[in-house]
């Protein structure tokens, strides 16, 4: 007599028939299940590896509210925001599937799909990676194929992070339904084609890579020629991925939100609001209005601190090359902000009018001004290219010198990402606003 398999939720049905038939080792003899912290990496050299995200990936520290809040605030305003933390209290009370998809009917119900696919690249990634498992990360490392499969976050909210910054090939998770060009806010059943999982018959058996006792823990067993699972004490001695040892380095980031907005965090931003519109309005007021001997005092007193009274800061970091034409000698100057609730800089065509507000209602906006040494813009350094005269090769090779500079006063790491590299990752755009010809 065949023992009956164990009888799975329905919303994980959908990925169990996926990767029963998208993976080569279909038949039915018991796979190797080991209770082994971390396989050896040589075990998953050159394998197809299937690994639960939630269970290898992400230490799991934090819970789902703070990743649904930023899809809330960033995708769809504060209003929506305030909507998911009066109701997260009441969603505390359902199971775990429940809670779940009220949380996406919440923050996802009306959202362009677009502007979620935006959020999922520009502004996840950052916190995805405070909390990646340094161990989980090196067990697929070496691995052939990575299928990454999230029984938790709809998979728009993690593939841009897992295929962009963990290098992982294929992507399964819950799909939140979509009409007309927006979401609904309802998971569907319906699993990811297969096609764009594996190429049918293509591969070998997977290795699984799943938690001691967990949802996917059975499934990953009946179709992975082996299966490492990692417990609850396993992953306390684990440590999250430094910084230092992305596998891709986070350049580029978007959103207003400068802090993790877990609960209680949250709670306290939309406590602090109002008062912080009135600060804002006050500090314009004395900065607009009043003389500059009087204006400096109070926004002193307001915890709006500048090392430079007289100077005009601009957010944007591409150094524009014409400058070079104009002096024979440019002084550089590193201007750093400092902010500790929200970011005064968006992407968003919209919002881009409210960059000042949002600055301004930090309990403590702080601008760092620091004058660098003055650079020669009528030579080019031993290690650019040749340039003669003020032609356009030339210029570019003093901006690029004089970006250096910058970016060791500020402790950055140039890059060869563009104006129109920055746009594309964070708004979908060149950065280009195009202007109707008049008739």
């Amino acid at each position: 007599m065949v023992k009956k398999p164990y009888p799975f939720h329905k919303p994980f049905s959908p990925l169990r028939r996926l990767l029963r038939r998208t993976l080569s080792g279909r038949h039915h003899r018991r796979s190797t299940a080991k209770g082994a912290a971390v396989p050896p990496t040589e075990k998953l050299q050159g394998q197809t590896v299937i690994v639960d995200v939630e269970a290898w990936l992400l230490m799991s520290r934090l819970s789902t509210f703070p990743y649904f809040m930023l899809v809330a605030v960033e995708a769809g305003g504060f209003l929506r925001g305030l909507l998911l933390l009066l109701t997260y209290p009441l969603m505390c009370l359902f199971g775990h599937d429940m809670r779940l998809r009220a949380m996406v009917m919440v923050s996802f119900f009306g959202l362009r799909e677009k502007e979620v696919l935006r959020v999922s690249k520009a502004v996840l990634p950052k916190l995805f990676l405070e909390d990646v498992a340094s161990q989980g990360l090196e067990a697929v490392k070496k691995a052939r194929t990575v299928v990454a499969v999230s029984t938790v976050f709809p998979r728009v909210m993690v593939e841009g992070f897992l295929k962009e910054y963990l290098g992982v090939d294929t992507v399964v998770g819950r799909e939140v339904m979509v009409v007309a060009g927006r979401y609904i806010g309802v998971i569907t059943d319906d699993a990811v084609a297969a096609e764009e999982i594996m190429n049918k018959g293509k591969h070998d058996e997977g290795v699984g890579l799943v938690k001691v006792g967990g949802k996917m823990h059975h499934l990953f067993s009946h179709n992975c020629k082996e299966t490492y699972a990692v417990s609850e004490a396993d992953k306390a001695a684990w440590q999250a991925l430094p910084r230092d040892k992305y596998p891709k380095p986070l350049v580029f980031h978007d959103g207003r939100l400068a802090f993790t907005p877990t609960f209680s965090a949250a709670i306290a931003m939309y406590t602090y609001i109002p008062f912080g519109i009135f600060l804002a309005i006050l500090r314009s007021t004395a900065y607009s209005l009043l003389p500059y001997r009087v204006s400096v005092p109070i926004g002193a007193l307001t915890r709006s601190p500048s090392r430079l009274g007289s100077g005009s800061p601009s957010p944007r970091s591409p150094t524009a090359p014409l400058f070079a034409e104009l002096a024979a000698e440019v002084t550089p100057v590193a201007l750093e902000t400092r902010v500790d609730m929200f970011y005064g800089t968006s992407t968003k065509p919209a919002s881009k009018v409210l960059d000042p507000l949002y600055f301004m209602m930090n309990p403590r906006p702080e601008y760092r001004v620091e004058f660098l040494d003055p650079v020669d813009t009528t030579t080019v350094a031993d290690g650019d290219e040749d340039g003669h005269g003020h032609d356009k090769s030339h210029s570019i090779h003093v901006a690029n010198r004089v970006q250096r500079v910058l970016g060791e006063a500020l402790a950055f790491e140039l890059t060869e990402q563009t104006r129109k590299d920055k746009y594309m990752m964070l708004a979908g755009n060149e950065g280009i606003v195009k202007v109707k010809a008049k008739k």
